[in-house]
């Protein structure tokens, strides 16, 4: 090797110096002491407020739990947790038959009452009066009802074509004495789901023909072919709820519904022929005593045969909020109001809600009347023949 590269490798190659210097540069430079820890929370307890503090004097500010600005819940108002032999039997079949319940869904407040049954009776009396309402078509919503727990969306998934066929099935394997279907509304859908709710109930009769069925609808859009075509399907009740009164119907329920298009579909079912037609009023929404009046006028107009009142339950807090907690008495004081205006049937009360007990009040109250009313024609019609006979 020639002097000159020695001389340039020994340029390039850094000292020793060097080399330490670089590593004393990156070695971690020690810190400031730290403070001890356990003497300075020490010294923030001694220095903080003492027992006496808590417990002597008047206290400068209180800490206050829940809304205080809203009505509390009133007493009449709070349900036993559902139990009782029917009401888990009911249960235990849902999950095995594989339906959706808008008791469950819309966490109804009186869904011990109805799958309960009555009072004192075997299982099987117990399933027989028992109500359960079924939800067809899914569970999600095309529209957002703000009293509504239901959830929403634009494009719901598709129907389920087999489903008609396996709730019938599932249904008369049941046992019950009156079941409701609902749905939620489905604007996805050409006919808002009329065929596949009609095909539903037509098959339930054919399996089933002693079972009472009660239809929920919706409004369809305002399509009065859909709702002839579930209205002429068999079913024993028409029931479309107008939820309020006609004032409040914009802040209440989604826009596309109205009480007027409301009132034709009703009025429609019972052009169709439907024996009994049905809907439902929540009060608490903030409605007036006249307002309700003027609901009530114009559902006897179109001959509305049952109409139930119950108090409006706010589901979660990202709902309409409750104006108000109507009385018990004032309930009752609705439901002989609406009595003495000529509804057939009326339930009124602060749990009731549109299919609330359906099967007792209807068998009971409706049938039942209506086939001793028969009876009693029958018997008159038999002694006038009898006694011309007689006369003869």
């Amino acid at each position: 090797m020639s002097v000159h590269s020695l001389l340039i490798n020994s340029l390039l190659r850094p000292s020793s110096s060097c080399r330490f210097s670089s590593q004393v540069r990156h070695l971690a430079t020690p810190s400031a002491s730290t403070p001890n820890l356990k003497s300075s929370f020490r010294e923030t307890l001694v220095s903080g407020p003492s027992l006496d503090d808590f417990i002597s004097g008047e206290p400068i500010e209180h800490v206050v739990l829940g809304n205080t600005k809203g009505p509390r819940l009133p007493n009449f108002l709070k349900t036993k947790i559902p139990s009782g032999e029917s009401f888990n039997k009911i249960k235990k079949d849902l999950r095995g038959l594989g339906l959706h319940t808008v008791c469950e869904e819309a966490r109804c407040p009186n869904i011990g009452d109805c799958w309960g049954g009555k009072e004192g009776a075997t299982a099987e009396e117990g399933k027989r009066a028992a109500t359960a309402t079924i939800m067809l078509m899914g569970d999600t919503c095309t529209r957002g009802c703000r009293f509504c727990s239901v959830k929403t969306s634009r494009a719901p998934p598709p129907l389920d074509p087999h489903e008609p066929e396996n709730t019938a099935e599932a249904i008369s394997r049941w046992g019950l004495g009156y079941i409701v279907l609902t749905s939620v509304d489905r604007d996805d859908l050409v006919d808002g789901g009329a065929h596949h709710f009609a095909e539903t109930i037509m098959k339930i009769k054919q399996k089933a023909p002693q079972i009472l069925v009660e239809a929920l609808t919706g409004d369809f859009a305002g399509n009065l072919e859909n709702v002839s075509l579930v209205a002429k399907s068999g079913l024993d009740v028409y029931a479309h709820n107008v939820e309020t009164v006609e004032e409040l119907t914009p802040f209440v329920r989604d826009r596309r519904a109205t009480f007027r298009q409301s009132l034709k579909v009703l009025e429609h079912a019972k052009k169709e022929g439907v024996r009994i037609t049905k809907t439902s009023i929540m009060l608490g929404v903030g409605e007036t005593e006249e307002q309700v009046m003027d609901a009530l006028r114009e559902l006897r107009k179109i001959n509305v045969d049952v109409v139930t009142f119950g108090q409006y339950m706010r589901p979660t807090k990202r709902h309409m909020k409750v104006d108000r907690y109507v009385e018990p008495s004032e309930f009752d004081r609705w439901k002989q109001i609406a009595d003495d205006m000529g509804f057939s049937y009326v339930a009124s009360g602060p749990l009731v809600r549109s299919s609330y007990k359906a099967g007792e009040y209807f068998i009971e109250n409706m049938l039942k009347g209506k086939a001793t009313e028969n009876r009693v024609k029958n018997l008159v019609t038999q002694e006038a023949s009898t006694s011309e006979t007689q006369t003869t």
